[in-house]
């Protein structure tokens, strides 16, 4: 048994890097991740003001576009750019001012980290944060621009409306840390500066639109631990067929080169009957039926013809074969041997077939795989007219999806009579 640990852990490591790396790829795979966002709305700022100036609490206009990348369902890049148009209040003179900006973001998928799709498919948060450049202008206040850099951060709110399209409503701050002027085109006191004392903030409304070959886009994607779980099912299913031992030899059928030996019979590690002499009959029993008379072999044979009938004793074949495989002819060995001490006796060689193919293919298959194991047994000197040939067809008592269950029913067995 030692030496199915090892193999066993390395299928169980390879399976599970297999089943990582073609996870990774569903997921690079099963949704979109570009977008294009297109939105406008109104804006206000605060400070910095010349004295006796003040803007108005609400501008028209804010316009912005964004092209946004996500790496995954909850992190992705947006690069965008924006044009506010600010003028003053009612009560103050007039002004006009225009910035412009562009800037690169991080965002965050806020919506699937609190997991927003256990209560709704249509509504989601991003949050969105990063720098930028820009300038701004006021033609009558001052000739060249006023080049900025800034800060920004803010909220997106998106309401699904198919696959493709979403609306979106986003709330943005924006915190300049170099600027020369006042919002209005005045001059800006040095001696007042504070870093982060130049604030623009504006609300929009738009309407972002998916691209990609996918049905999902990142932003709404949710995985399906569902399929997971069944392929984890179907893993370790295979694995509990794997560790099969059909004989009870204590070796697992995948490692197990003769997987009909008799219960409790000694084997090697790898499953095989010791037979020194090589005549087909264990050694252990052979010395067992040497050392007792035939009294007690005649009950031997009893026991031998109950495990025959009790199918201990088969012939195995590979998939749509109908010659056996040459590691599973040696068990018929103990039916010849019991055939020959028993000449009154006579047997059904019946054969079986699993469920890949037509109930009527596999009828005549199974037939086939009695007909070549019963020549076996009559060139080993068995006599023809003591061998009843059976086909049975299809043997559906295994999972047909597992390919190591349906190598044991894929078999001939024999009934005594």
């Amino acid at each position: 048994m030692k030496k199915a640990v090892l193999p066993l852990l390395l299928l169980c490591l390879s399976q599970g890097i297999n089943a990582q790396e073609a996870k990774t790829e569903k997921k690079e795979q099963d949704y979109n991740k570009w977008t294009l966002e297109l939105g406008a709305g109104i804006n206000t700022a605060a400070n910095p003001m010349t004295e006796g100036y003040d803007i108005s609490g609400y501008n028209l206009f804010n316009g912005n576009f964004g092209a946004r990348y996500m790496f995954n369902t909850k992190f992705g890049l947006k690069l965008a750019a924006s044009y506010d148009r600010l003028t003053n209040n009612n009560d103050t003179p007039d002004f006009e001012t225009h910035v412009l900006g562009a800037s690169l973001q991080g965002v965050v998928n806020i919506g699937r980290i609190l997991e927003f799709q256990t209560w709704t498919n249509r509504l989601n948060i991003l949050g969105h944060a990063g720098v930028g450049v820009g300038f701004f202008k006021n033609d009558e206040a001052f000739e060249h621009n006023d080049h900025i850099g800034s800060f920004l951060v803010g909220l997106t709110g998106q309401f699904k409306i198919s696959e493709r399209v979403s609306l979106f409503g986003d709330f943005t701050m924006t915190n300049s840390f170099s600027q020369q002027r006042t919002w209005d085109g005045g001059e800006y006191d040095p001696a007042v500066r504070q870093g982060f004392d130049s604030t623009l903030y504006a609300a929009s409304v738009g309407i972002s639109v998916a691209l990609g070959k996918h049905a999902q886009h990142a932003d709404w994607y949710v995985e399906d631990n569902a399929t997971e779980l069944d392929d984890l099912e179907k893993r370790v299913g295979d694995l509990e067929t794997m560790m099969n031992d059909s004989d009870k030899d204590g070796v697992p059928d995948y490692l197990d080169a003769e997987p009909n030996t008799i219960a409790g019979v000694a084997v090697d590690s790898k499953g095989r009957t010791i037979d020194k002499n090589g005549n087909g009959v264990p050694d252990e029993l052979e010395s067992y039926m040497e050392q007792n008379n035939n009294s007690l072999r005649n009950g031997i044979n009893a026991d031998l013809a109950d495990l025959i009938n009790g199918g201990y004793i088969n012939v195995y074949f590979d998939t749509n074969k109908d010659q056996p495989t040459v590691s599973s002819v040696s068990g018929i060995n103990f039916l010849i041997k019991y055939l020959k001490e028993n000449p009154s006796k006579s047997a059904d060689v019946v054969g079986y077939a699993d469920e890949v193919g037509s109930p009527e293919y596999n009828k005549d298959l199974s037939s086939r795989r009695a007909t070549n194991v019963k020549q076996i047994l009559v060139d080993a000197g068995i006599e023809a007219s003591r061998l009843n040939i059976l086909g049975n067809g299809e043997d559906n008592s295994v999972n047909k999806t597992s390919p190591y269950a349906r190598q044991t029913v894929r078999r001939v067995t024999f009934t005594i009579k």
